[in-house]
């Protein structure tokens, strides 16, 4: 198993669900922590260790972005107008690395990444390698026409696990995709329940 595997299925067993509903997931056949103390009976959590959690689960859940990011990320939903989870929320699925993932051009958050890192994407025309970069509603991304033979795009255009959310428009025959619109919490299609409510609790104390 490569490092990134292993270190992703490790957030799933960390926080007890298979929070990207990957069938490979080792939570779907063992439901405990990592590391030898891993099928200890957990205590019942605090406020404090519930928003923690919350915390840690959403910023997994986008390939474990830093704390920092994270913060900045919030600071900026606490600032404009509007209720801020559900801003946090926008923000995060603006993130162009989240584009890559939704419009299914490749399997994994992670892979997205790499893949922008890598420089295989392009914004309105103009290469961007920023995964975090925040896409404007109406922006056009599409893939470089060199890396539309890559495999990993071949196969995750094909998956059957996810669907492409209704804000995201995508052409897979040209490998391009277009912001349509910013989601409210009740559009993302997480598998599991996230609580950005939790999160600004957080960040207030």
């Amino acid at each position: 198993m490569s490092k990134r595997h292993s270190v992703k299925y490790k957030i799933d067993r960390r926080l007890g669900e298979n929070i990207w509903g990957r069938p490979k997931s080792p939570l779907n056949a063992r439901a405990y922590g990592p590391g030898q103390h891993g099928q200890r009976r957990k205590g019942k959590l605090s406020d404090y260790g519930l928003q923690l959690r919350a915390k840690q689960k959403l910023k997994g859940y986008y390939g474990s972005v830093t704390e920092k990011a994270f913060k900045r990320l919030y600071t900026e939903a606490a600032r404009v107008k509007g209720d801020t989870g559900e801003n946090l929320i926008g923000l995060l699925e603006s993130r162009l690395d989240a584009i890559v993932y939704r419009a299914k051009f490749v399997a994994t958050v992670f892979a997205a990444r790499q893949f922008v890192s890598h420089g295989h994407i392009l914004v309105n025309g103009k290469r961007v390698n920023i995964p975090s970069y925040q896409v404007k509603v109406g922006d056009k991304i599409e893939v470089r026409e060199r890396s539309k033979q890559l495999a990993v795009l071949i196969e995750a255009t094909q998956l059957a696990e996810r669907d492409v959310p209704d804000y995201v428009e995508v052409d897979h025959n040209k490998m391009t995709a277009t912001f349509a619109r910013v989601p409210a919490l009740s559009d993302v299609p997480y598998p599991v329940q996230m609580e950005p409510n939790l999160v600004v609790e957080f960040y207030s104390r």
